[in-house]
């Protein structure tokens, strides 16, 4: 392996033992009821932020799922204040009003997530046509599940997309399950890359468990697009390793599958790779850690957001 490959797998090794670092520590919080509400972890999905978010510029807009804390990570939103948002905290990126399931961070190109499955996908699209229209080449990517690809409002900005050859990129995370259900009992197809042939423009079914295949699947899709070519759809074929919520027993799940995916997780496969020893992998593990533990104890450590002003920064 050359320097420069070890470089970017490293980099890209280090950026998902961080996201991964923080969902577990949201996880404890959220346990110890630190966190309240609903809160849906990425765990075994790192390699798709990853991979997505290196090849956005600053100024593409992203918008997430409401398992969405890795792609915000992933686009540069620092640790402290997302901790700060999911305890409720005046620190917090939304000043402690967004919670888990709809914090947003516009500057850095994280324009939030959404409880309503499927919804960002017209708000992308709503995005791009911004774009269009102010003639500048700004890139929208919106990223749903894959249970998501059966709303009808993800059919409708996926058509209009394609009617106005829109610079956008449909990332769907195909985990195989549709919260509890498998999407292979959902469809008649459970290739769902190939929907994009009816709507007219190009899909792709990529490893999602790796960072540097969904890197070079989104350079392409994200070249073309600006170009004026239209939009993409990749899926992206991955597993979670925990359940659809905090709390989800995940009995549904056939026995042997979950030990399964951890043998091929994205973080075990990139750190094999790397030719490191086990006690460079596991220092590069424990600096994650002890960036989250310490970043969440600011968060703790700041005032708790004002209630009287919950109404605030809300519009009908």
């Amino acid at each position: 392996m050359s320097d420069p490959e070890l470089v970017v797998r490293l980099a890209d090794l280090r950026a998902m033992w961080r996201i991964r670092a923080f969902e577990e520590k949201v996880r404890e919080l959220r346990l110890a009821d630190a966190i309240v509400g609903s809160v849906h972890l990425c765990i075994g999905q790192e390699a798709g932020p990853v991979g997505t978010c290196t090849e956005l510029r600053p100024d593409d807009a992203l918008f997430a799922t409401y398992r969405g804390h890795g792609w915000a990570m992933a686009r540069g939103v620092p640790a402290e204040e997302m901790f700060a948002e999911l305890l409720g905290r005046s620190t917090g990126v939304n000043g402690g009003r967004g919670g888990s399931a709809y914090f947003t961070a516009p500057e850095y190109g994280f324009h939030g997530e959404n409880s309503i499955v499927g919804a960002g996908v017209p708000i992308a699209v709503g995005a791009a046509l911004a774009a269009r229209v102010r003639g500048d080449d700004r890139l929208a990517v919106a990223v749903f599940g894959d249970g998501a690809m059966n709303q009808g409002a993800v059919h409708e900005g996926m058509n209009m997309a394609a009617a106005l050859r829109l610079p956008v990129l449909f990332v769907c995370e195909n985990n195989g399950y549709s919260e509890l259900t498998p999407i292979a009992a959902m469809v008649g197809e459970p290739e769902l890359w190939r929907r994009a042939a009816a709507y007219g423009f190009t899909g792709h079914r990529v490893d999602g468990n790796d960072p540097a295949a969904v890197r070079t699947a989104v350079a392409d899709a994200a070249e073309r697009a600006r170009a004026g070519e239209g939009p993409a759809l990749l899926e992206l074929m991955t597993q979670r390793l925990v359940g659809h919520y905090i709390g989800d027993a995940q009995e549904y799940r056939p026995p042997g599958e979950i030990e399964a995916a951890r043998r091929t997780e994205p973080i075990v496969r990139l750190g094999a790779a790397t030719g490191l020893t086990v006690a460079e992998l596991d220092d590069i593990r424990d600096q994650a850690y002890a960036e989250m533990a310490a970043a969440a104890d600011a968060a703790l450590a700041a005032p708790p957001a004002d209630a009287s002003t919950a109404r605030e920064h809300l519009y009908a």
